[in-house]
């Protein structure tokens, strides 16, 4: 007599088990650039994230989940060439891009641009020579991190516009992180200088 498999589709009575991780809310689309300055006008001490053309939303939902984690205010990025709000990025970020805003810019060099102008500081990752260690850069204050595409990095006008460009060391053969592990390492650098900053 030929045994029955037990059912692993779910629970015990063979109903899926729902992901404790998922809140079940709408998709949240990506802000209006209005809005990014209503959110910083709210904020004493912002601190942005600004993504320049991320395209693999497993990444863009990874970088999500840790902006949230790491208190960011508000994640920046273009129209054009980057991946929104899927359903993929919102269950990669499990719950993440629901909660941190998405703004996606026309014309990422002027929101730049105009970020500097209201007081921040625009510090991008890069490899050239000439940047800094993150860690001997002063990551407090109104702060925006700015992280480039996969493979390529950041766009020439995009590197320009920022204040300082700055390096993750890298000690073995491997020669620079992927983007969302990359973003974690800055945004927590950032964090451990801000503790105590409202």
């Amino acid at each position: 007599m030929k045994k029955s498999r037990p059912n692993f589709k779910g629970g015990r009575d063979g109903q899926a088990r729902e992901n404790r991780h998922v809140q079940a809310e709408k998709a949240v689309p990506s802000r209006e650039e209005h809005e990014l300055w209503e959110i910083l006008a709210e904020v004493e001490v912002p601190f942005v994230l600004i993504l320049d053309c991320i395209q693999d939303p497993h990444n863009l939902g990874a970088i999500l989940r840790t902006a949230d984690g790491a208190g960011v205010h508000v994640v920046v990025a273009p129209k054009d060439k980057q991946v929104g709000i899927t359903e993929t990025v919102r269950r990669i970020s499990v719950g993440g891009a629901d909660h941190v805003p998405f703004v996606q810019v026309t014309n990422l060099a002027r929101t730049m641009e105009q970020l500097k102008e209201k007081g921040l500081w625009l510090v991008g990752t890069s490899d050239h020579a000439g940047s800094k260690s993150l860690y001997e850069l002063d990551l407090k204050g109104p702060l925006a991190l700015v992280l480039g595409a996969e493979e390529k990095g950041m766009r020439r006008l995009t590197m320009e516009n920022c204040d300082f460009l700055a390096k993750i060391p890298m000690g073995g053969k491997v020669e620079c992180l992927n983007v969302s592990v990359a973003t974690g390492v800055c945004l927590y650098e950032a964090v451990r200088q801000r503790q105590g900053e409202p």
